[in-house]
């Protein structure tokens, strides 16, 4: 049986969650379709979070991702919605969604949405010489 696309996001237990560590994921293959023309929209999307209790499982988000590629919405209601669902799945510290949507028009447009954690703060960078 040939696998389908899904609206589930499944998580596994942070290997380290005594640590702050920045996960990065880049999924350059983004579709979905616009809410005017039906016509396909396409994106890359970055995903920068820090993990609290949980990490998403790649292979269930590479499905989530996939559901959304005959489903219309706004670029900006699509990367809130994208990030929510991250977000309720795996409840980070932090968390930020780039959606870098291809030209339309001859416009382009980048979508940046953010979670932090009541309480996280964000280390201090550390500058080596």
């Amino acid at each position: 049986m040939p696998t389908q696309p899904t609206k589930t996001l499944e998580t596994f237990p942070n290997p380290e969650p005594g640590r702050d560590y920045v996960i990065r994921i880049r999924i350059p293959e983004f579709t979905c379709l616009c809410p005017k023309t039906g016509q396909p929209d396409f994106a890359e999307l970055a995903i920068e979070y820090i993990p609290e209790a949980a990490c998403v499982e790649l292979k269930s988000l590479k499905l989530y991702v996939w559901s959304f590629r005959d489903e219309g919405g706004f670029h900006e209601a699509m990367t809130n919605r994208i990030l929510g669902d991250l977000v309720a799945a795996t409840a980070p510290r932090f968390m930020r969604l780039t959606a870098d949507f291809n030209v339309r028009g001859g416009i382009y447009t980048k979508v940046v949405a953010e979670h932090r954690a009541p309480g996280w703060q964000a280390p201090q960078l550390v500058q080596l010489p």
